[in-house]
């Protein structure tokens, strides 16, 4: 997005990665800075999954402005080929006849959506700890744990050669890299969604013809082909909003994974 935001605005859009704690470390430098439209945070569904997991030196919502959503990126539900499970009804099946199965988790929502249909099944799943899909493919290919929900993007490459199968995907539609596959609401679990999506959020208390002003340029940023066609090939779909449609996305995806958290245990450090 920086450079047609650049254009638009006639100086330069420096991007600062901030790396650390999940995003909380670049999240905080936005919640802290002034709220005068000049640093803004790119950030994910990380936002408010994390009061799930930290103490967070900021409140979620009340410290931010939220100016657009700009991605949404479904998981895929995946297994060794070798998985005695093809679909999600036969992961229950399996899981509930043979307890002790296991899934990669990684943080975020790619540790809570198994849990969430855990919870939602009456399953039981183990949680194996990765600190990222990378470190978790070899021994998901190997059959060392069981099942995965992973981002398309990371696991494609694996299911098109082969090494893993998608038993599902998570999102309202179906992946368009793999269009073959169905959602595990239209196949299983009605209503069942899970998805890793980006935001672009400000300060709290930038003022409203700011934020209008922000919003429009940031998607009109965004609906540029170029950027549609970067974004496809990193697997994300381009999903633009209003700052109140991204306030409401933000506030349920806190209480959804929140909910989900608190039932399996899991207390904020």
């Amino acid at each position: 997005m920086a450079d047609p935001l650049a254009a638009a605005w006639g100086q330069p859009v420096p991007v600062e990665n901030r790396a650390g704690a999940d995003g909380v470390i670049g999240t905080e430098v936005v919640a802290r800075a002034a709220p005068d439209g000049h640093v803004l945070g790119l950030v994910s569904v990380g936002h408010p999954v994390n009061a799930a997991y930290y103490k967070l030196p900021y409140d979620t919502m009340r410290d931010f402005s939220f100016v657009t959503q700009t991605t949404s990126t479904p998981l895929v539900l995946c297994a060794a080929k070798n998985f005695a499970a093809n679909t999600p009804a036969e992961l229950v099946a399996h899981a509930k006849k043979n307890p002790g199965v296991t899934f990669a988790g990684t943080g975020g929502v790619v540790r809570l959506a198994p849990v969430l249909f855990g919870q939602q099944t009456g399953t039981e799943l183990t949680y194996v700890p990765y600190r990222g899909s990378t470190q978790a493919h070899p021994d998901l290919m190997a059959g060392r744990v069981d099942i995965m929900f992973d981002t398309v993007p990371a696991a494609l490459v694996h299911i098109q050669s082969g090494a893993l199968k998608a038993l599902a995907t998570t999102g309202a539609k179906r992946a368009p890299q793999l269009p073959e596959v169905p959602t595990i609401g239209e196949a299983f679990l009605p209503g069942f969604e899970a998805a890793t999506w980006g935001m672009v959020i400000g300060p709290a208390g930038i003022p409203a013809g700011l934020l209008a002003k922000l919003n429009a340029d940031c998607v009109a940023a965004l609906r540029r082909p170029e950027v549609v066609d970067r974004h496809t090939v990193l697997g994300a779909e381009v999903v633009t909003s209003s700052p109140e449609e991204m306030r409401r996305l933000c506030l349920a995806e806190m209480e959804k994974w929140g909910d989900a958290a608190r039932k399996a245990g899991i207390v904020p450090q």
